[in-house]
């Protein structure tokens, strides 16, 4: 796989043309009608009375008669997909991303912590985050010179078009829908430190990176000449998008700050030299976590950060590190991949005693200025209040399970994931003792263009298997039963959702038909049977990272929770979150519902007789 682009000077942004697959990838397929309708009546059962139930299928029968209104728009959408690439790539990425006006932060870009570092000394976090540099480059030189290894689901190639659209590539704030820009022949990155921005060059005009020695002799000068906190011109990028927008156009109306916000967007990515943060009450995995999503507001490190670049690392003075993404080009695997290649490389290629390389220092680096008028300044104080509101309403907690991992599960013939997924439904069952709408993220990358599909892992069998595990009637050999049913269900669903036959992009497809052809929306969308199957109280992907990590984000919906794991061969990692706005939810009792979860499960398993039948 690979991505011809139209190149630029790094000064210019240039625009995306579409990818070619070299293996041929299929398009994305248009589920039948009627096989989309019948699956999410469904999975509408667990949230709904009978009658409402009822209900629901009238309105779903209705839009599915034949000559009715479905037939009608999935005929148009059938015409699309003929002409299409991909039919629901472009829509995806507006409706989900670009369109979305709630800030980036907490509701949209993830962070990812990777292993925690030793540091003694200041020397230590620049020595770290210039091999970190090299890491990334020597990652995007791959990228480049299409020698990654290309990933497979089973025998089915992936698209691998998402790791060329993540290095140079920035997201713009605009008003009603926001652009993405892509530098990719760029030579420099962004560093900031107390809230001050510098241009680092880390490519020589021949391509070639920059010594180590060199890059860390660049980050000691960054360091030394800013001794003091700046305006947090970066804090603008966490707002609300349209108050972000109007922000945006008063920085660009100085022919100076439009020279430094263009040094921004077209930056490889961003490294944010962090002060140590203030954990009190928190564990480090969680105090580290918070600092990758949000920073902890503007008196710690949230002005310390460009949240609109798709790429930004956090290297923390007490060795706290991480990354924060703007989701718009890719979904999480690929910076998980990104972060297990720094890993290995800086594993290998340690250097525990660099003497810089004082030469070409302030060559290197360039500090980007702003002219601060009085209207930014009321901006940023507004994006600052805004912020410390995201920060003080997130509850967090990242924490490893440690009892069993992958490998005990794949032992008991049962997939891993789907495992995980029911032991997250019987955890918010026991919490809450209603079923919770759920939303797992699977991958549609075996197509062209591919991005998600929806798992609803919320269903009459997972439901079936909470009440189960809680009823005290119930024997060891009903519960197991109704845990390898349900674990059984989920796989076949997120089997049909990574061949595109979920039932969540199809729908919205034939919604956004009828909009761009200027048709009302069908009753089927304002059902209430299908707008509570829609309130996802719980927002889960799997990210597999080999080292020490663990990505997390904010949940879906105020009484909802985000829960994202890496199941390791004998550990789970898990980041979770909840809203402190909503007195029904909280991270810490959700963690210890779920450890709880997982043990009942593991002894069911290992008590049970029939467990290996």
């Amino acid at each position: 796989m690979h991505i011809c682009f139209k190149f630029a000077r790094h000064q210019q942004p240039v625009k995306l043309i579409r990818s070619l697959s070299s293996a041929q990838l299929p398009r994305l397929p248009v589920p039948p009608l009627q096989d989309t309708l019948n699956k999410c009546l469904r999975s509408i059962k667990p949230f709904v009375t009978a009658d409402q139930f009822n209900q629901s299928e009238s309105v779903f029968k209705s839009f599915g008669e034949p000559g009715g209104v479905g037939s009608q728009l999935q005929e148009l959408l059938v015409k699309r997909a003929g002409g299409e690439e991909n039919w629901l790539a472009e829509w995806w990425l507006n409706t989900a991303y670009l369109e979305y006006r709630e800030p980036v932060v907490v509701f949209s870009s993830p962070g990812l912590v990777m292993p925690r570092q030793q540091f003694s000394s200041q020397e230590d976090q620049l020595l770290f985050t210039a091999q970190l540099i090299l890491a990334t480059l020597d990652f995007k030189s791959r990228i480049d010179a299409d020698q990654l290894k290309p990933e497979t689901i089973g025998k089915d190639p992936l698209d691998m078009s998402q790791y060329k659209k993540v290095f140079g590539t920035c997201r713009l704030p605009r008003t009603p829908r926001d652009e993405l820009v892509y530098h990719p022949t760029s030579r420099h990155i962004i560093v900031m430190h107390r809230n001050n921005i510098f241009q680092l060059n880390v490519l020589t005009d021949s391509g070639a990176c920059y010594s180590d020695q060199q890059l860390f002799s660049a980050l000691q000068l960054i360091q030394e000449i800013t001794e003091h906190d700046a305006t947090p011109v970066g804090v603008l990028t966490s707002d609300n998008r349209d108050n972000w927008s109007q922000a945006y156009q008063l920085l660009a109306q100085d022919s100076g700050n439009v020279e430094s916000l263009k040094s921004i967007e077209s930056a490889l990515f961003v490294v944010s030299l962090d002060q140590p943060f203030g954990a009190e009450g928190l564990d480090e995995p969680t105090a580290c976590g918070l600092q990758t999503i949000h920073g902890s507001g503007v008196l710690s490190n949230g002005g310390n950060r460009w949240f609109d670049k798709t790429i930004q690392f956090i290297v923390n003075e007490d060795g706290g590190v991480g990354l924060t993404y703007e989701h718009s080009p890719a979904e999480g695997q690929p910076i998980a991949s990104i972060v297990d290649h720094i890993m290995d490389y800086i594993t290998t290629n340690k250097s525990e005693d660099i003497t810089g390389d004082n030469s070409s220092a302030a060559n290197l680096c360039t500090p980007l200025k702003f002219n601060i008028s009085n209207q930014v300044k009321e901006a940023i104080r507004t994006a600052a209040t805004n912020l410390e509101k995201l920060v003080q309403n997130l509850e967090a907690c990242g924490f490893s399970f440690d009892n069993y991992g992958k490998d005990f599960i794949k032992s008991q013939k049962l997939s891993p994931d789907s495992y995980i997924q029911m032991a997250i439904q019987f955890a918010f069952y026991r919490l809450h003792n209603v079923a919770g709408a759920h939303y797992e993220t699977a991958s549609t990358r075996k197509y062209l263009h591919g991005r998600t599909e929806t798992i609803r892992s919320c269903s009459l069998e997972s439901v079936e298997f909470a009440q189960t595990m809680l009823s005290s009637a119930a024997s060891p050999t009903q519960k197991l039963m109704a845990l390898k049913k349900a674990v059984n269900g989920h796989k076949d669903y997120t089997l049909q959702a990574l061949n595109g036959f979920g039932v969540d992009r199809h729908l919205l497809g034939l919604k956004l038909t009828a909009l761009g052809h200027g048709l009302p929306v069908p009753p089927l969308y304002s059902d209430p049977g299908y707008l509570k199957s829609l309130h996802m109280r719980i927002s889960t992907s799997q990210v597999a990272v080999k080292s020490d990590g663990f990505m997390i984000y904010g949940p879906l919906v105020e009484d909802g929770y985000g829960c994202c794991y890496n199941p390791r061969p004998n550990d789970i990692k898990f980041g979770t979150t909840s809203f402190n706005s909503c007195p029904e939810t909280s991270a810490i009792k959700f963690r210890d519902s779920l450890e709880q979860s997982l043990t009942e499960m593991h002894q069911l398993l290992t008590s049970t007789p029939t467990a290996h039948l």
